[in-house]
Formats: C-alpha cells, structure tokens, sequence
C-alpha cells in the first residue's frame, strides 16, 4: 500500500470514528468554541507590539516598527529590575509553594479518623475562598505600624512598631507566604484524590510486613502520586513569569516598589495609565514566549528523567 493509500485509510477511519461518537464531540462543541472565540481570536491584536499603535489610526493602519518596541524595553532601566522581581517571587513562590500541598495531603491522608480528616480538610480549604482583597486587607492589618498584630506585640515588649509593608525586603515573604496560607489547603485536594486510588491492600502488606508510617508515605503514597507531582510542577513552572496583578498591584505602595514592581504591574502603568499601548504589548508577548520557552523545556526535561509529561 502506498504513502497515498495509507493517508486516505487513515482519514476515513479518522471521519468513521467520529460519526459513531458525534454526541462527544457535540458535547465537546462549546468549550471549543469558547477557547476560540476568547483565546485564538484575540491573537490578532498581537501584532500592536510589531506596530506603533494608536487607536485613531487602528492597527492596520499604525506603521510597522518590527521589534522596536522589544528593543526599546530591554533599554530602559527598569527593565532589569521588573524581570528580576518577577522572577524572584516567581521561584521563592514555586520553591516554597509547591512541596507544601503535598505534604499536607500526604498527612491528611495518614489520619485514622474519616471525620477528622473531613475537619482538617475543611478548614484548611476555607482560606481559598477568601477574594484577594480581603487577604491583602487582612495582610495589611497585621502589618499595620497602627494597631497592627505585630505593632502590639512590638509595644507590649517596649519597642517601636514598623512599617512592615514599607520595607521592600519584607514585600516577597508578605505576598508569598499569604499566597501559601491561601491556596495550600485547596492545592492538597487533587493530591488527596490521587492518594485515594491506592489499594488498600498495599496498605495491609505493608502492614504485615511491618512497615511503619513513614515507610508507608515513602513507598506507596509518594510513588502513588509522583506523575501528578510531575505534571502539576511542569505547569507551574509553565507561569513562571505569570505573578498575579490584583494583589501585587493592592499590596504595592511607593516605600516597597523597588520589590514589587513586577512585569503585569508595570504593563499597567505603561499600558493602561500611560496609554503605550505598542510597548505594554510587547512587554506581555515577551512575558508569554518567557513562559513559553520554560513550559516546553521543563516538559522535555520531566519526559527524559521520569517518562511522565504533558505531552
């Protein structure tokens, strides 16, 4: 059979396969369209950070400047500075973050009690429904230097209150430790659904045999949920240089900008507030291949070291 033959086989085993399954691609239908219509249309104003846009002229009409806009970013001083606190709350997140869902599912799951487990599970996923606001709100009442949880403790033991959130060496530990309180215990869950396809039998041999706890977790837990470790870790790091703009922008004042000003930050102010609408486009594209790049390396990386990837 020749290459021909083999192509057009293929195709009507392509088109049979999904005439005997049209409800599932019917049923598939609107979220494909959906990722269509506000994921892939959207592509076509990317071209503003090619071109030197302005709204009157619209973007066919504003002049092509190729990479100018590129260029004229990593000339500017705060070029270097954005990127590298990007990519510092980024991996201080990730490295702090990530071990720590795991451990709590890993712990949840080594309880005895159904029902205490319930309870403990509970509490620690209320925090993810708490809006951003809110926590930067409660972050800053902690910090406060008036009234403050740390101000009192600072005046019952004689000394003065700070302003926490005004030093710019206290900004990443406020933001990511906050990040971790709140998306901790709702990060546990998928890791606890995965732990709850283990074979309770591994558990009684393992018993038998005379394995404690701890052996246990290392042994069958560990292993059990090591691909959605891997793919979770290759998506993560996949958002490297995705630091959320809400809070960010809320905790952030003029004492701790030389640490919080980040890449969606200060795609705002030259974006929106400064209405250079080319050069913030071009920052975010830059922003997305940086991601890119990670996404695609990472994902090679976990394919060759544990055969598990997302694709």
């Amino acid at each position: 059979m020749d290459l021909k033959a083999k192509k057009k086989t293929k195709i009507q085993k392509t088109l049979s396969t999904a005439r005997s399954n049209w409800e599932l691609y019917l049923f598939i239908l609107p979220a494909v369209l959906l990722i269509f219509c506000f994921s892939y249309i959207p592509m076509y104003g990317v071209q503003i950070a090619f071109r030197n846009y302005t709204p009157s002229r619209g973007i066919w009409g504003s002049p092509w400047v190729g990479l100018e806009q590129f260029f004229r970013f990593f000339r500017t001083y705060q070029s270097s500075i954005v990127i590298t606190n990007t990519f510092y709350l980024s991996l201080y997140g990730l490295i702090a973050g990530f071990p720590l869902p795991i451990i709590l599912a890993l712990l949840i799951n080594s309880l005895y009690s159904t029902k205490y487990k319930r309870i403990v599970q509970t509490i620690t996923c209320m925090p993810h429904f708490i809006s951003t606001v809110v926590i930067v709100s409660m972050v800053t009442l902690f910090l406060s230097p008036r009234g403050g949880l740390f101000a009192n403790i600072s005046t019952a033991f004689g000394r003065t209150p700070v302003n926490w959130l005004g030093l710019a060496e206290v900004f990443p530990h406020a933001y990511v430790l906050s990040g971790i309180w709140q998306s901790m215990g709702w990060g546990s869950i998928i890791y606890l659904a995965a732990l709850s396809g283990v074979d309770p039998g591994l558990y009684e041999a393992a018993t038998i045999d005379g394995a404690s706890k701890w052996k246990k977790i290392i042994h069958i837990d560990i292993p059990t949920i090591a691909p959605t470790i891997i793919i979770l870790l290759i998506l993560s790091a996949g958002g490297i240089l995705s630091i959320g703009f809400e809070k960010t922008f809320l905790m952030q004042n003029s004492l701790n900008l030389p640490r919080s000003e980040v890449i969606s930050t200060y795609v705002y102010k030259v974006g929106i507030i400064s209405a250079q609408y080319s050069f913030s486009a071009a920052v975010g594209l830059f922003n997305t291949l940086v991601n890119f790049v990670v996404l695609i390396t990472v994902n090679r990386i976990a394919r060759k070291v544990s055969e598990t990837s997302l694709w």
